[in-house]
Formats: C-alpha cells, sequence, structure tokens
C-alpha cells in the first residue's frame, strides 16, 4: 500500500478535481478494517465552492481481494448507501467515490467518519459499553425491519433469484462456483451444501438483504447503535438471511453462551424486528438459515486464506482464517444434525 503522504497527495488532488476546489487531506491514520477492505481515517478541508467546509472521513481502500465473487463495486455501494440514508437507516453519508485505479491504484469510497466501536469483541468486553450491550438487539431488529423495506426496483444491480427460485438457492449457486475455485478438497462443505440445497425454504417476499448485519459491521457507542456499515454484500433474498446472520458462531465473539451476537438470547432481536417490520419470523426458515450462514463463513474463512497460499497476498490475518473454517464447519453439522433430529 501507498505511504500516507502519497495516499494524501493524490487524494488532494482527486478531490480538488470533484470539488473543483483546493482540498487539503491531513491526519491520516489507520483505523480498524477487515481483512478484504482497509479503513483509513482523515480530515478533509473543501476550501470554497458549494461544498465548503471541514469533513471528517474514513477512505475505505479495497485491499485486492474478495472475500464472496459477488461483493458489490464501489460505486454501487455509492448508491446503495444513498438509498439507505434516504430510507432511514443509520448509515454514513457518502462524500466521494472512485473507480479509476489512476488514483490509488484501487476502488474506494470517502464515507462520513462515525466515532465509537466497531470491533465485535471490544463491544462484548468493554465496561462502558454495558448499557449498549442491553439496547442492541431491539435497535438492531428495528434497522434490520428499515433495510428489508428498502425499494430494490431502482437497484438493478443487486444480485437476487432467478424467477421462481428460492433465495437459498440462489446463494448456494454462488457458493458453488467459490468451493469449485477452491484447490484442496472439503467433504464438510460438499455435504453442508448437498443438504442446504435440498432443504432450500421457498422466499414469497424477498427483500433488500444487506448481507453482513452483524456485531463488527455495526459502529457503537454508549447509547447502542450508531451506523450500520460494509454494505458489499448486500442482494436481494430471503429477510431471514440477515436475521440468521448474528447468531452464526463466529459472531458471538467467543462468548457462546449468548447465542445473538454475543450479547443475548435473540428474543429482543426477534421482537423488535417483527413489530418494526410486520413480518412474521419463521422459526425453520431461521433455523436453516443459521446452518447456511455458518456454511459460507467456514466458505468465506477458505477462501480468504486461499489468497494467501496462493501468494496473491501474504498475510498472516489471512492464513489465520483457514483454521477457523473448521470451528464453522462443525457448528454447521451439529446443527444439520440436530435439525434433522427434529424432524425439519
Amino acid at each position: 500500500m501507498m505511504s500516507p503522504e502519497e495516499i494524501s497527495r493524490r487524494l488532494a488532488a482527486f478531490l480538488s478535481r470533484e470539488a473543483r476546489s483546493e482540498v487539503e487531506v491531513a491526519n491520516l491514520r489507520p483505523l480498524a478494517g477487515g481483512a478484504s477492505r482497509a479503513a483509513i481515517a482523515l480530515d478533509l478541508e473543501v476550501k470554497s465552492g458549494p461544498q465548503a467546509g471541514r469533513y471528517a472521513g474514513v477512505l475505505r481502500l479495497d485491499l485486492g481481494g474478495k472475500i464472496y465473487e459477488a461483493s458489490l463495486s464501489r460505486a454501487q455501494e455509492f448508491r446503495l448507501l444513498r438509498e439507505a440514508g434516504r430510507a432511514g437507516v443509520n448509515v454514513p453519508r457518502v462524500f466521494w467515490g472512485c473507480e479509476d485505479p489512476s488514483v490509488l491504484g484501487r476502488d474506494f469510497l470517502i464515507l462520513e467518519r462515525i466515532e465509537g466501536e466497531t470491533i465485535g469483541r471490544k463491544i462484548i468486553d468493554a465496561k462502558e459499553l454495558e448499557e449498549a450491550r442491553r439496547l442492541l438487539p431491539r435497535q438492531m431488529g428495528v434497522q434490520l425491519a428499515r433495510i428489508h423495506a428498502m425499494d430494490f426496483a431502482a437497484l438493478e444491480f443487486l444480485p437476487r433469484p432467478q424467477p421462481e427460485e428460492p433465495a437459498a438457492r440462489a446463494v448456494l449457486r454462488r457458493a458453488r462456483e467459490e468451493i469449485d475455485r477452491l484447490d484442496d478438497l472439503h467433504p464438510a462443505l460438499e455435504i453442508g451444501w448437498k443438504w442446504l440445497w435440498e432443504q432450500a425454504p421457498p422466499c414469497p417476499r424477498p427483500v433488500l438483504v444487506h448481507g453482513d448485519f452483524r456485531l463488527g459491521n455495526l459502529m457503537v457507542g454508549p447509547e447502542g447503535l450508531r451506523s450500520v456499515l460494509d454494505w458489499e454484500f448486500s442482494s436481494v433474498g430471503d429477510p431471514h438471511e440477515d436475521l440468521a446472520w448474528p447468531f452464526v458462531l463466529d459472531w458471538r465473539f467467543g462468548n457462546e453462551a449468548m447465542r445473538f451476537a454475543g450479547i443475548s438470547d435473540g428474543a429482543g432481536f426477534l421482537e423488535a424486528y417483527q413489530k418494526a417490520s410486520g413480518r412474521e419470523v419463521d422459526g425453520r426458515s431461521l433455523r436453516y438459515w443459521e446452518i447456511l450462514g455458518n456454511f459460507r463463513w467456514a466458505l468465506g474463512c477458505l477462501t480468504q486464506a486461499n489468497r494467501h497460499l496462493s501468494g496473491k497476498e501474504r498475510s498472516v490475518e489471512l492464513a489465520s482464517l483457514g483454521r477457523r473454517a473448521a470451528e464453522m464447519e462443525l457448528e454447521m453439522m451439529d446443527l444439520i444434525a440436530g435439525s434433522e433430529s427434529q424432524g425439519s
């Protein structure tokens, strides 16, 4: 990656052209980011014109790899974030986006910087966030209801099922392509994929799905949820996909006794969602999508590890994710066994 000084210089030139004004870029510092995207805090000053002013921003910069090949482009994420804000979802404002590799070598977005905590393990442990942990499940339910109420008709770029196809099978078709790209055999994933394909539930009312709705992708303060982040995996699909995702084993961040996000049993989350959305949560579909969630994250871990093993991007973090796949596979198999013992 370029030095902070080089990023500042190139960004200032790009933004000055975009804003038709001199723009100063300063105080770059790295923030906690994901395995596929870097986050860099920065301060901007637009000297003149209609956009004149000071901005606290975050540069979201691609790292050259994807967890899932169906990830949205930065231009698509730009449009989606604007629509989410208009729909009343708590999201950061999008200031600028760029897909020109001559600027920073990678696609990027510049978003409003909202202060708070995003690291899941810190959210479930920090003493100063105790009240936030009490409030978060219901707040998350309300925000998810707003996401699922969004009109996606104009968002033609969103991946979606084929006509009359169960939403789960659309996800599994894309997952099949990811599995086939791996360099090794993974019997548990093959077993899981077959079971999930055969058990795919119908989805009579598709919605706009966030695709990664969990702690780690939420900005949290002492009063609870401040902003919903990281929309690059959004699609049109089954609402139970988002509802089940925070129940996935890895998103409990070590606090496995609390099945929902490591902070609660999930009852308040589901109740708040049902009240705000007017939708009933189907228990069998929720359990199915929890199994599919563990399957997908096992596959995501292997895909990330493969970036390291293939030499595309050497990273201890990416390599370590490969080990997590086995934990997700075991959880998936246990949930399948439990589901079959209950006759569903």
